[in-house]
């Protein structure tokens, strides 16, 4: 059944502008000289693209797909592609584009971490030699990856959370990267975007979410930064980085306490310490009373600065978790130990703050005006358009399926979507499922 069949990509259609698709750059962080590719559903077909020919696609093979192997490699410049060990030139640029909505590639790139996505994906040349891989994916199949990528849990609610800061920022930023030829990179200076989304609760969660974005009270799209934990307290927008912002405001955030990433301890010793502070920040550290300042250093609440160094600079430098630290000197080692709060910017949303809310039972649009201050959640009523209702009922009956399993199975993406899908029996692919592999709490650098 066709309609079945597209369960996430029609989905996306029916959410008017959000069905668009994003230009993504994957690996960005990486230099990738060489890549096999693979194919873990549904068919694409292979093209090759030349300045020389008018940048026209030219078909190299059609319908390439599971069992079948295409090579990429840099050579002179260009894209050296080969099928099944068939080698067909080189090319300015190669596009695998997917022939149906149920479509998804593997990704093998040398010395780099194995991942899947779904959608179409080229592949080029960038400097001498790096392969720049761009994936072309529906908007709301990047939103559910970003979320696997950057949160974890086992709450819908958790996950819609997430989904809607996502959404809100991506729309916000769809030119960030656009002289580059994309909207955005995989990595923390946008949004991470580390693999498909492989859990039914996530996409639970994001399709639950489908259509809403936070906006301010001119109904203008806001900025949403989010952070691992804050540490007890948020802080302003102005703090961080240059702007004061009203709905970044500095909050109280108990909730935030006794997780994961809520506290850390760092030592120094005595030397180094003070000798940053000199040779770095030209503190005389030989007058007394700047040295106990740098070794008796409290912060009951969140400061902005030490001894006029802005903190944001020391974390940088010193690679701390947080801004929101304490000093004080161990009285047998005498080294210099920074005990710390929370994990990252500490502006906007703590995710483990939220993780701890949604726990308790705070509704999720309570959770997200906790973080955002005097931020207004707004529908787009095209989203309730579609078959909405069906998918997530759909989904939540696998979810307790899963629930009821001794064992703590859970298939990967392309098994639940099969069954929605009613393309084949995909029960060999079932992984272990690991929690701990989903906790992706690389810190966010945010830009004006």
């Amino acid at each position: 059944m066709k309609q079945l069949l597209a369960i996430l990509l029609l989905l996306a259609a029916s959410l008017g502008l959000h069905a668009e698709k994003v230009r993504v750059r994957l690996y960005s962080a990486n230099t990738i000289s060489q890549m096999n590719i693979s194919f873990d559903l549904g068919a694409y077909n292979l093209y090759g693209i030349s300045a020389s020919q008018g940048d026209d696609l030219q078909l190299i093979e059609a319908l390439v797909g599971e069992g079948r192997s295409v090579a990429v490699y840099v050579e002179g410049g260009k894209v050296r592609v080969s099928v099944d060990a068939t080698d067909y030139g080189s090319y300015d640029k190669v596009r695998l584009e997917a022939t149906d909505t149920a479509c998804i590639l593997c990704l093998n790139p040398s010395r780099c971490k194995q991942r899947t996505y779904e959608g179409d994906l080229e592949v080029s040349v960038q400097g001498r030699n790096n392969l720049l891989l761009v994936g072309d994916v529906e908007f709301e199949t990047y939103i559910a990856g970003v979320v696997q990528s950057e949160i974890y849990g086992n709450h819908p609610d958790i996950f819609r959370i997430q989904a809607i800061i996502s959404r809100t920022w991506a729309l916000r930023n769809l030119g960030k990267h656009q002289a580059d030829g994309y909207n955005f990179c995989d990595g923390v200076h946008c949004q991470a975007y580390l693999n498909r989304c492989v859990r039914p609760d996530i996409m639970l969660g994001a399709i639950q979410s489908s259509g809403e974005t936070l906006v301010d009270s001119t109904g203008v799209l806001i900025e949403t930064p989010f952070h691992s934990n804050s540490g007890g307290q948020t802080a302003n927008s102005e703090d961080v980085w240059r702007n004061a912002v009203p709905y970044l405001r500095a909050v109280e955030d108990t909730f935030s306490y006794a997780m994961r990433q809520s506290d850390w301890v760092k030592s120094f010793s005595r030397e180094r310490w003070l000798g940053y502070f000199a040779k770095t920040h030209k503190v005389d550290t030989a007058d007394d009373a700047l040295r106990d300042s740098l070794l008796s250093f409290a912060q009951p609440c969140r400061k902005v600065r030490l001894l006029g160094i802005p903190l944001t600079r020391i974390r940088v430098d010193l690679q701390l978790r947080s801004t929101f630290f304490s000093v004080d000197v161990d009285s047998t080692s005498g080294d210099v130990v920074l005990h710390g709060h929370g994990y990252g910017h500490g502006v906007g949303l703590s995710q483990e703050g939220a993780i701890r809310m949604v726990n308790l039972g705070i509704a999720y649009d309570s959770v997200l005006r906790h973080y955002y201050t005097g931020a207004v959640l707004h529908h787009d009523p095209m989203a309730t358009m579609g078959n909405r209702e069906q998918y997530i009922t759909q989904i939540e009956q696998i979810i307790e399926e899963d629930r009821h399993k001794q064992t703590q199975v859970r298939a990967k993406k392309d098994d639940w979507l099969g069954r929605l899908f009613r393309l084949r029996d995909r029960e060999e692919r079932e992984e272990v499922y690991n929690e701990a592999e989903q906790d992706n709490e690389k810190d966010w650098q945010y830009e004006w």
